[in-house]
């Protein structure tokens, strides 16, 4: 068992940061890779972290831990500097977001209107998840069999 002392001696964090949060660093001095997310959270590489000398000093449980994780925490953000309005109507005026945006139209919109207003499925009139999902199957199963009837299948 690791204590806490041990781990402070090892370095409170296992790595260090370098730079303006552009990577980080473990106790052997690998680089660990970004995780792609918003955030400064890292990840040691397995090919690193696995064959390393120092796993008992740097991971908590290093017989089921595979590879090191370090986080860095800038603060919460300010709830008010997010508008959740403002980020979606900035990505569907995006080039990017009118094209997703209109490709739902011609793919999805038109099964839950088919579903919803000529089929009369507002709500669900079952309870429980199982019997819920059993619902939506059979009414997914009786628009598909109507898509098939119009195009001709089977004649």
């Amino acid at each position: 068992m690791i204590t806490r002392a041990r781990r402070r001696a090892a370095g409170e964090k296992g790595g260090e940061e370098a730079g303006e949060g552009i990577r980080a660093l473990c106790q052997s001095g690998s680089n660990c890779i970004h995780n792609g997310q918003i955030g400064t959270k890292f990840q040691g590489a397995l090919r690193d972290c696995v064959p390393c000398t120092l796993r008992d000093n740097c991971l908590r449980k290093p017989d089921t831990t595979q590879a090191r994780q370090v986080m860095f925490f800038r603060g919460k953000a300010d709830p008010a500097a997010i508008n959740v309005m403002d980020r979606m109507q900035r990505a569907i005026d995006s080039e990017r977001g009118r094209a997703l945006y209109g490709g739902r139209f011609a793919t999805v919109e038109p099964v839950f209107g088919n579903i919803r207003y000529n089929k009369g499925l507002n709500r669900f009139t079952l309870r429980g998840q199982k019997k819920v999902d059993g619902q939506w199957k059979l009414y997914c199963l009786v628009h598909n069999i109507e898509k098939l009837a119009h195009h001709g299948y089977g004649q």
